[in-house]
This record gives structure tokens, sequence and C-alpha cells, in this order.
């Protein structure tokens, strides 16, 4: 058991799961401010964090409402694109140590 926890490619694991819950994640509109966050800036009182808005931005995009991802933050776009070829690179590479076992 502790054996093949020690080949889970964990970063693999926290990227698509974290991938998953945004993409099934109900969408806030912008003007919605009531929500639960893990934001350490947003929980002690700051009312600007640089990334507060992006787990929302990825949300409204994968519902399909562009404008409205936009418009949570600018980052959100660039930052699916950059998880998911992070997804695609580790998985290539997960795929490779299979295959060479």
């Amino acid at each position: 058991m502790l054996n093949s926890l020690g080949r889970l490619p964990l970063e693999l694991v926290f990227w698509v799961t974290g991938i998953v819950l945004l993409a099934i994640a109900e969408p806030q509109g912008h003007n919605q401010v009531h929500h639960f966050t893990f934001c350490p800036l947003a929980n002690l009182g700051l009312d600007w964090c640089p990334g507060c808005g992006m787990g929302r931005s990825i949300t409204q995009l994968f519902h399909g409402n562009l404008e409205e991802s936009f418009h949570q933050h600018w980052l959100g776009i660039p930052a699916v694109v950059i998880i998911g070829l992070r997804i695609i690179t580790l998985g290539q590479y997960e795929w490779k140590k299979i295959r060479i076992e």
C-alpha cells in the first residue's frame, strides 16, 4: 500500500483535481461578494489581492462565460492554458515511466 502511494504523481493529481473542481463549481457573478475563500489576504480583511478572482474566472471560463471570466480576473484564461500544458507534460512523463517499467 505505501509502496504504491509513493508512486502516485501528486502534482498531477493536484492539478487535475483543482481544474475539475473549478470546472464543476457553480459560477459566481462579479457582484456576488459573499463567498468562501482560502485567500489569506482576504481573510485578514484586505480589499486587494493579486490572485483574488482567479478561481471564479476559471469557473466562468469552463461555463462558457468568456466576458465574465475576463471581468473576474484577466489572468484566468492564460492560467487555464498554463495549467493545461502542465497537466499534459506531467501526464506524458508518467506515461513514459509506465511504459519503461
